[in-house]
This record gives structure tokens, sequence and C-alpha cells, in this order.
């Protein structure tokens, strides 16, 4: 569901730029904007979920030694029709959101990209259970469901192509944006194998693991965002500001010496607080009390605050990095920071429980 959220995210980020550049004044311009912009959304999340699919279909096929064609047909299916119904959702929102905020004088960076991430993740779930449900009943009965609804898709991708194509606003994005795109679904893939290998021998690991991904992907994006602004409004592509460097000192990045550092210090007070509520109300929910030890606690606020301090660094030097490339941020960074936030929140997750069992403070052990 990630995959899909960073298209909702990347969108946010571009029309929040534009928004703080000036941009969206005339309506005319607003509304080319909007509509190359959802255009694009499309036609990346039709390519996105059909590649989805079929990494997943190849895994499980070298995982079984068997392939079933009525469950192909039913995941291309269901994974299309829920990426491309909730982008098309979100995207409108998401644009309601930035046009409201810059008549407010609200800083769009700071509410519409973490939004998206937070209600996209939502939405996602709902519409895939619900449609994969359905089609799985009508599968039992005949093929021709799924597969009109996989064909009226790929007719209308090219028509979406078209639209993107003739936008000035998004032509460059549709011919150099894909490879932040793929490299995030594959770089996730890795984070869900070590998922399921989490889940195997740690109990509570699925609980906590959502969470800590989440949390940290809704912060450094907010970051991005806000540094991709800055590099727009402030100097050319291919030329860094006055006193910034590409790589910096971790510490200048995330407390003092860099104008990054106000707000990430910020950003990592935040994750703390977030993360206390969120763990004990995820621990009440999965035991029915507040069962959680001290070592937990603090093992688990220390990865995710690990987690969150190692994305903001990476952040830093991603976006000055592909500034200095003239790739723009904005399309780039936030596939590959979500992605590498999925899989170091799974890694560190995984490792703070490794630690706690060699203890024996492993999670629940104080209710068993």
């Amino acid at each position: 569901m990630r995959a899909y959220c960073n298209l909702d995210m990347c969108l946010a980020s571009r029309l929040s730029t534009q928004a703080n550049l000036g941009n969206m004044e005339s309506a005319k311009e607003v509304i080319s904007m909007v509509v190359g912009n959802i255009s694009l959304v499309q036609v990346q999340a039709i390519v996105a979920a059909t590649v989805v699919s079929l990494f997943a279909i190849v895994a499980n096929t070298i995982t079984d030694r068997a392939i079933n064609g009525s469950y192909v047909v039913l995941l291309i299916a269901s994974a299309v029709f829920t990426a491309t119904t909730t982008c098309f959702v979100l995207d409108f929102v998401m644009v309601m959101v930035i046009y409201a905020s810059h008549r407010f004088k609200v800083n769009p960076d700071n509410v519409a990209t973490p939004l998206a991430a937070s209600i996209g993740d939502i939405v996602s779930n709902t519409v895939l259970a619900v449609t994969a449900q359905y089609l799985y009943e009508s599968i039992k009965v005949s093929l021709w469901q799924p597969i009109v609804l996989i064909c009226i898709y790929f007719s209308l991708l090219p028509i979406w192509v078209f639209i993107v194509y003739r936008n000035k606003y998004t032509k460059k994005v549709l011919t150099t944006g894909w490879t932040p795109v793929i490299s995030a679904l594959f770089i996730s893939g890795i984070g869900g194998i070590v998922l399921d290998q989490a889940v195997e021998h740690f109990r509570g690991y699925e609980v906590f693991q959502p969470i800590v991904n989440g949390i940290g992907g809704n912060l450094v994006c907010v970051q991005s965002s806000r540094m991709a602004t800055a590099l727009h409004q402030s100097a050319i592509p291919g030329v860094l500001p006055k006193g910034i460097r590409l790589i910096e000192w971790p510490w200048k990045t995330l407390f003092f010496g860099t104008q990054a550092a106000k707000v990430a210090r910020m950003l990592l007070i935040l994750a703390i607080v977030g993360q206390s509520i969120f763990m004990v109300v995820a621990d009440f929910m999965y035991m029915g009390f507040v069962s959680l030890q001290p070592a937990f606690a603090m093992t688990y606020l220390l990865c995710s605050l690990l987690q969150v301090m190692t994305l903001l660094y990476l952040a830093y030097i991603l976006i000055h990095f592909m500034w200095k490339r003239k790739k723009d941020p904005d399309n780039a960074a936030i596939p590959y920071l979500t992605a590498l936030g999925d899989l170091l929140g799974s890694v560190f997750l995984g490792l703070a429980f490794v630690t706690l069992s060699l203890f024996g403070q492993d999670y629940g052990s104080n209710v068993d």
C-alpha cells in the first residue's frame, strides 16, 4: 500500500512547491496543473500496481512451486482497481487541501504530504480488502469481471499518457520519473521479506511495525517536501545554495548548524511523542490492557528514533544530491525515502526484538 501512497505524496509535494512558488494564482494554471498531475498519477498507479502484482506472483510461484491463473487475474485486477481508485479520490482531496492551505497562508508542505500518507494507507487497505473479497467470490463463478476490469484500465492508459504528455507540468516526469517509483517497489519488497520472517519469530512484531514505519515515513516526507520547496525558491537546478554542502555532519542536519536542523529537531520531538502514544495504544488494543515493560518501551523508542534520525539525514543528502544532478526532488525523493523508511523500520524493530529476546525481555513475557 505504501507504493500507492508514494504517488499521492509526490503529487502533494509537487503541488505544494508550485503553491509556495506563487504559481496557483491563475485559475487556468491551477486547472492545467491539477489535470496533468492527476493523469500522471493514474499512469503511475496502473504501472506500479501491475509491477507489484507480478512481483508478488513470481515470489509466490517460487515459494509454492505452483501458479493459479485465476488468482493471478484476481491479484492484478484488485491491485489496479485499488491503486487507480484510491489515488484518483485522494488526489482531489490533496488538491483541495493544498489550495485551501495556500489561500489561508498555511504552508502546504506541512499539511498535504503527511495527510496523503496517513489517509492513503487507510483508504487503500479498505478498498483492497473490499475489492479482493468481491472479486474472489466472483471468480468462483466466472473470470469475466476481473478480466473486463483489467481491460478497461489498460485501455484507458494511452488516454492518460496522452494527457500527461501534452501537459507542460508533467511531460518531463512521464519520461524521467519511473526509476524512483520502480526502485521503491523493490526496496519495500525487501522490507516485506523482513516482516514475514520477523512475524514468524516474534510475538507482537506485526502490531508495532506499521506504527514505526508509518510515523517515520510521514515525518521524513514533511522534511523532504520542505527542503525541495526551499531549493526551488532559492537556487537553480544543478547549483546548491551558498553555504550548503552536499555531505554534512549528521548533528548539523539533525540538531544545530543547518537550516534543515530547525525542522529536524521538531520532527524528532514529534517522533518521540507520537511513538510513545501509539505504542501504548497498540499494546492496549493487542493485549486488552497495558502490558508494556520499561525495557521494551525504551528499546522500542530508541529503534524508532534511530530510524527517523537516519531517514532525516539521508533525506538531506539525497535531496541535495538530486538537485545537484538537476533532478527534481519533488518527483524522486519521496519514493526512495518512504521505501527506505519501511526497510529501516522493519530491520531496526527486528533488531530491537532480537535484543530484548537475548535478555529475556520478550514482548508479552510478563503476561505469560
